[in-house]
């Protein structure tokens, strides 16, 4: 009975609907990754399982660097329970609108696409998730991270997180450029 119930409830997770650059575009904004993101940001995310249970809270600090070539993103995580993290990612533009990058704990690379005022990012990761005793465990998910511009210095992040190819919860963030 337990097995029938949460296959149920994996089948209920699949059936959510996500965002697509099928939909139509809501501004005529275009997002420049490496104009947005060079600067000193902001943000402040959540993260909530599959019942909308608000899970972990964090508020992050990022220095970005455009070089031309490549975008260097330091990102510095401070949770709810006083925690930290921090994580750097180096993004190379491969074409007019495809990026990919890395990041310590990113399995292979991240694959992106601009379209609009939509990105669309996405890539797996072993991510450190506090334990009971305190200590650290890392738990490998999958990312499709959607991100949108809100205005010229607001951007609305909202990634969806599966493992094993399971629904397990999203991450919604809100960045604003301070410079």
């Amino acid at each position: 009975m337990r097995i029938l119930a949460l296959s149920a409830l994996a089948l209920l997770a699949a059936c959510t609907g996500k965002p697509s650059f099928n939909d139509p575009a809501l501004s005529d904004r275009k997002l420049n990754l490496e104009e947005f993101f060079d600067g000193n940001l902001v943000a402040k995310g959540q993260f909530q399982d599959i019942f909308g249970t608000v899970r972990r809270r964090f508020d992050v600090t990022i220095k970005g660097d455009w070089d031309g070539e490549r975008l260097r993103l330091v990102e510095d995580f401070v949770y709810e329970d006083g925690s930290t993290e921090q994580r750097i990612w180096t993004l190379v533009k491969t074409g007019p609108d495809s990026w990919r990058g890395t990041a310590p704990g990113v399995i292979g690379e991240a694959t992106g696409t601009e379209d609009g005022d939509r990105f669309n990012w996405r890539y797996t990761i072993d991510l450190p998730i506090p334990a009971a005793d305190g200590s650290l465990d890392t738990v490998r998910v999958t990312f499709d991270d959607w991100m949108w511009l809100l205005s010229d210095d607001r951007l609305l992040n909202r990634a969806y997180m599966r493992r094993f190819g399971v629904d397990v919860g999203d991450v919604t963030i809100s960045f604003e450029k301070l410079d």
